[in-house]
């Protein structure tokens, strides 16, 4: 579809972003709505459903295609594998109400400023917009670039200059209003959905269609006792999945309904400061932020002053943010990449707390509306929530292909049963009743619904254990996972950093290590005052609030903090300034204070942070803090030890995070808003390494030992230092001792544009000669013959992984086989690299504290969130226990439901087959079972099996392989298929030998044997013949053959299909299931062996000699035992399955198993003491390899 559309008639939505679609034009003609119209009152409301179902249809019959330019309507369509249809109104929004109000005209100067979409939104000279909304977000017809463009945000092109210039003093009035008009209102509004919306699409579900045709088939036949059942389970399960839909909707709407009811404060370009709604807001405006607290409604550019943030709802950490305010340059980039900092800094995200705000001087702070509404941070995790995207997993997309199966089965039965009946003579309302009745028996409506328990069990007993799901669906992609990846702070190792010691340096090297535990104060110097000062702290209620780090740090100084009054301004401190000063009992401190006049904040890109200070009454210093690599790099090269790398390499090996610290002076006579962060941060002195121990939780080691062994890959990403990153690695057990580590290091050079690549064998021991090595981690030179062939991981920095995915590609999916860790990865890299691993067929699980980890979790097939603050809101896990013991519970559970899942479907489908089989056979003989047999097989037999057979827990170990990720496999079709094929020779049998039996032909009610004269007479009591010959269309020893086999044999065929180890619980464990079962089976024999003429009677049965029912018993015994050694030394064999497959050359398709067999067989890889070049930007052309989320080529068993 789409192919044969002009390129006037189709376009692309949010090219390139992760919610991209194909956008189609449609014009409405009014004789195909009337066709419409008539064919729905025609089809009895059946058209209207299906277009419903089917929304790309309803445009196709409603519309004809034309130009996005003419369209009324617009048909969208997802560009990624799912493809999914949606269709939109285009509205018109007139502004011709401001015309009055304004005296706005055609040609007024700020809708003739064509550097504005908005202004090239609007058609003259009637002044109105053509518009849509799709996701909650609203997109403006470009009259100048002839497409659909979103509204509700900056344009990304805006420099810095052109933002302080344009909107520095804010809007007028005029301009606000039109925005207002045409971006719509700042609000992020989640309405709580009413329960009849949410029972008409929950009810309009084509399962619940079906079973409405099937409930009113039934009453139709005087069924109604299953179909009362079957209304009230479908009661019983829309009422939990309305309820469950409205409590999210509820808690959604509570999520953010704060963020609509917040007032302001907004500057006007004439009106001048005033207090305003945030509902109100547009982009452009100018917010006035005072002192006070104020949760942001909208996202804003800082572009004077500057705030200190607490962004726990976006990071999961509530650790406050110092936000600075963007630099006007003259620079024709972009905003956003105009500085080598991230952006972000700037920005004031919505939904994150402002907690202090602090002017320049004695200045407002002020902020410029960046997103407004959803466009925002929150409201694009909001968006994320209300619309998930969608899975595409095997199981379900094999289930439908299966049922589409069985539907094409019973057309075959419908046929069979037309030519039957119609030959007979039967009237054609009968024929139609019994060839419908063929469909609702081989399509059991109770299928979608057994496959649900699984999940359901599975999911009350996550709870229990404090795993919290908020996507139940996720729980069966769980038993498919075959990587995880952990973040490393907080989630390997433990929160909380103790402050180990701090080594100063000076003139003559590295000096001996101070130790706080001695309590012995660190003397004073440039390297205290670095402590003191070097943070991002600040004072809240009188309580100092900050990064943990930051926190450690200054509390070992023993010094304390205040804001500086009108009083300081003597000694060179401005007043409101944050004041540091040594505690009454210090001695030998020289200074009164440090005030902190200036921050350049830390940032996870450029891995360090600065702040300038003015001491009292004394010289103004610069300090930074950050990774020890970086901070040298800033250093003086005479300042930094020679033993640096090495006096490094101690602490990183022992698994400690080490900060450096270092500091220049500066001259006074220059302002604090001239010295930019590039002329602070030259020519430093270095002080010293600051060491902090960061411990792993006692459970790292068992779960990682666990998922190795059960042969899941482990991944760390972190971002922190590489080489603590792989002590963790070796001390965790993720890189056991006989492996070697091998560091991956790119570096591109941006004068010459080229690349280099390199492989170095990482050196276990301490203490080595180094070379300049920017990782400053010990490299082996020489690497003996056999360890190519030992097991190796690769190491890797955020910049190495950046530079190998632009230039390098084709390298990079070799890299990730043995890929293990990944450190001074950001947020977005972290994402990326999830991506990359399931390009390469992995199933792929992240977990994570929450902080810097939600593009990751979101992105992962299962996201596992140990943080229980809004942002874990994104992954579809939340522990509640804050470390990763929930990993191998969840994988666990999850392959138990996906087994589970495997099991009812199963059994299903055999059981719908035997009824299938047995009318089918009854309807030769024009012959059917009664209501009441259908009903002691559908609701005694299967419904109780079906609520009971997903009992089973998981099993407590995890082994070395998952299960099946697929339903149509061989070993799952084959065992469908004969148990299906032995259950048709079973019917077959007994149908054809009762008609054989020397008693058959005699024209008896009864044909229990003479001996059992007792039996005999009790059988042809008067009231008996009297209901016999009522029922005589359906009482015969066919009837009652055919109906004793497929009883038993349902009971049978559960008991085969009820997998336990090495996925679950033993069946024998399942007692509530053993006991229904025994109970079921204890019960037919009964009814069999029994000659109770009443019992008979009611189930429209005739008594039969004993030796027939021992035939039958024989005949089921036969079926049972072949099947149960069928199914455990063939189906069940995966021994015997892993031989066929190598007699067949059989291979796995998934890329992570293509390349490790390329790998396994490539003797120069890895290239260990090689460095590969790459001269041109664009020289590596990346292989082609590509894999749809949630999809996976492997074949399994």
């Amino acid at each position: 579809m789409g192919d044969h559309f002009k390129k006037s008639q189709r376009a692309l939505l949010n090219e390139g972003e992760e919610n991209e679609m194909e956008i189609f034009g449609y014009r409405t003609q009014c004789c195909r709505k009337i066709l419409c119209l008539a064919g729905s009152i025609f089809s009895l409301g059946i058209l209207p459903l299906v277009f419903y179902w089917r929304p790309a249809w309803h445009v196709w019959a409603h519309c004809v295609p034309c130009s996005l330019q003419e369209a009324d309507v617009v048909l969208l369509k997802t560009t990624d594998e799912f493809q999914t249809y949606s269709w939109k109104k285009v509205m018109w929004i007139y502004l011709s109400a401001l015309n009055s109000a304004f005296g706005l005209t055609p040609d007024h100067p700020f809708i003739t400023d064509e550097e504005d979409i908005i202004n090239r939104a609007i058609r003259k000279p009637d002044l109105k917009v053509r518009c849509i909304k799709v996701q909650k977000i609203r997109y403006v017809w470009d009259n100048l670039e002839g497409q659909f463009q979103k509204i509700g945000c900056l344009e990304d092109c805006l420099t810095s200059a052109k933002i302080h210039l344009k909107f520095g003093s804010g809007l007028t009035r005029e301009e606000q209003e039109i925005r207002r008009l045409i971006c719509g209102p700042n609000t992020i509004d989640v309405e709580i959905t009413p329960i009849w919306k949410l029972l008409i699409k929950e009810v309009l579900n084509p399962f619940y269609i079906f079973q409405l045709f099937s409930v009113c088939l039934w009453f139709s036949e005087d069924y109604k006792e299953y179909a009362f059942a079957i209304i009230i389970m479908s009661i019983i399960s829309i009422a939990l999945t309305v309820y469950d839909l409205r409590e999210q909707s509820v808690k959604l709407h509570h999520l953010v309904e704060s963020h609509n009811n917040v007032t302001v404060s907004v500057r006007g370009r004439k009106a001048g400061v005033q207090d305003l709604e945030s509902c109100f807001l547009v982009p452009g405006d100018l917010l006035i932020l005072t002192g006070n607290k104020v949760q942001m409604p909208c996202d804003a550019i800082l572009i004077d002053g500057s705030c200190v943030v607490d962004e726990g709802m976006l990071t999961g950490e509530s650790i406050p943010v110092t936000k600075t305010p963007l630099p006007e340059m003259d620079s024709s980039a972009p905003w956003k990449m105009q500085s080598e900092s991230d952006y972000k800094q700037h920005v004031l995200f919505c939904g994150t707390e402002v907690i202090q705000a602090k002017g320049a001087g004695a200045g407002t702070v002020k902020a410029v509306i960046l997103q407004t509404g959803f466009n925002t941070a929150k409201g694009d995790l909001v968006r994320s929530i209300l619309y998930p995207k969608p899975m595409n997993f095997k199981l379900y997309r094999d289930a439908t292909r299966f049922l589409l199966c069985l539907v094409g089965t019973a057309t075959i039965g419908m046929i069979y049963t037309l030519c039957v009946y119609v030959l007979s003579g039967e009237p054609p309302e009968e024929v139609v009743k019994k060839a419908l009745d063929v469909i609702t028996i081989a399509v059991p409506p109770a299928l979608p619904a057994a496959l649900t328990t699984g999940i359901i069990y599975a999911q009350r007993r996550l709870k229990k254990r404090g795993i919290f799901c908020i996507s139940p669906q996720r729980i069966n992609v769980c038993g498919q996972l075959n990587l995880i990846c952990f973040d490393k702070t907080g989630t390997l190792t433990k929160d909380g950093l103790d402050l180990w010691g701090v080594v100063p340096c000076d003139s003559n090297g590295f000096q001996e290590v101070h130790s706080f535990a001695s309590g012995k104060a660190l003397p004073w110097g440039p390297l205290c005052a670095a402590m003191a000062s070097c943070h991002s702290l600040i004072l809240l209620d009188g309580v100092v609030q900050g990064d943990p780090l930051d926190l450690k740090m200054f509390e070992a100084t023993t010094w304390e903090m205040d804001i500086s009054g009108d009083n300081f301004h003597n000694k060179g401190v401005p007043a409101h300034a944050m004041v540091v000063k040594p505690c009454k009992t210090a001695s030998q401190v020289p200074v009164e204070g440090i005030a902190i006049l200036h921050q350049f904040p830390f940032s996870s890109a450029l891995q360090r942070m600065t702040v300038i200070v003015q001491e009292m009454g004394g010289d103004r210093l610069a300090f930074m803090k950050g990774a020890p690599e970086t901070v040298a790099s800033f250093c003086q090269p005479e300042t930094v030890p020679t033993s640096f790398a090495s006096e490094l390499q101690i602490y990183t090996t022992q698994g400690f995070r080490v900060i450096a610290l270092a500091y220049k002076k500066l001259e006074t006579d220059h302002h604090i808003t001239s010295l930019t962060r590039e002329k602070v941060e030259t020519d430093l002195i270095f002080l010293g390494l600051l060491i902090l121990e960061n411990q792993l939780k006692e459970e790292t080691k068992p779960v990682l030992e666990e998922l190795i062994s059960a042969w899941i890959r482990t991944v760390m990403i972190t971002g922190d230092n590489l080489q603590t990153a792989i002590t963790v690695a070796r001390r965790s057990g993720m890189v056991s001792e006989n492996q070697k580590v091998i560091l991956i290091e790119a570096n591109e050079n941006s004068r010459s544009s080229s690349a280099s690549i390199s492989w170095k064998l990482v050196e276990e021991k301490k203490h080595i000669v180094y070379g300049n090595q920017d990782n400053y981690i010990n490299i082996r030179e020489e690497v003996p013959g056999n360890d190519r062939e030992g097991s190796y991981h690769f190491a890797l920095s955020g910049k190495s992984f950046q530079v190998i995915s632009q230039h390098f590609s084709s390298l990079l999916p070799k890299i990730l086989i043995n890929g293990t860790i990944f450190a001074r990865m950001s947020p977005g890299q972290k994402s990326s690299l999830v991506e990359e691993f399931q390009k390469l067929d992995y199933f792929v699980g992240m977990c994570g504290d929450g902080a810097n980890d939600c593009g990751a979790l979101k992105m992962a097939h299962v996201g596992i969130s140990l943080s229980e603050q809004e942002a874990s809101v994104a992954s579809p896990f939340t522990s509640k226990t804050p470390n990763i013991e929930c990993v191998p519970h969840l994988i666990k559970e999850g392959r138990a439901a996906l087994v589970t899942s495997f099991c009812m479907f199963k059994y299903m489908a055999v059981y719908s087959m035997i009824q299938y089989v047995g009318v089918l056979l009854l309807y030769w003989k024009t012959n059917n079972l009664s209501n009441y047999q259908f009903l002691f097989q559908d609701l005694a037999i299967t419904t109780l099996i079906g609520v009971t057979m997903s009992l089973n827990g998981a099993y407590s170990k995890l082994v070395p392989f998952r299960p099946a990720g697929r339903l149509i496999s061989p070993p799952q079709l084959l065992s469908v298929i004969l148990n299906v094929l032995l259950s048709l020779a079973m019917h077959i049998v007994g149908f054809v030998l009762v008609q054989r039996q020397p008693w058959y032909s005699m024209k008896m009610h009864s044909a229990c044997t003479v001996k059992n004269e007792s039996i005999s007479k009790l059988t042809v009591s008067p009231t008996a013949p009297e209901k016999i010959e009522s029922n005589s269309a359906i009482m015969s020893f066919e009837n009652t053959t055919v109906w004793f086999l497929g009883t038993i044999n349902c009971i049978m065929v559960a008991v085969i299909f009820s997998k336990g180890k090495p996925f679950r619980q033993p069946t024998y464990k399942n007692y509530i299931f053993v006991l229904v079962l025994i109970i079921q089976l204890g019960v037919c024999l009964f009814i069999l062996f029994a000659d109770i003429p009443e019992l008979y009677r009611r189930l429209d049965l005739l008594c039969t000699p004993v030796l027939w029912r021992v035939y039958i018993v024989i005949m089921l015994g036969s079926n049972f035992f072949v099947s149960l050694v069928v199914e455990e030394t063939i189906i069940e064999n995966r021994a015997l399955w892993m031989v066929i497959k190598r007699c067949f050359g059989y291979q796995s398709k998934s890329q992570y198993r293509i390349w490790q067999r390329a790998l396994a067989n490539d003797p120069s890889w890895p290239p260990l003491n090689q460095t590969f070049y790459c001269d041109l930007p664009g020289c590596d052309r990346g292989v082609s390899y590509s894999n749809p989320v949630f999809e996976s080529n492997e074949e399994q068993l």
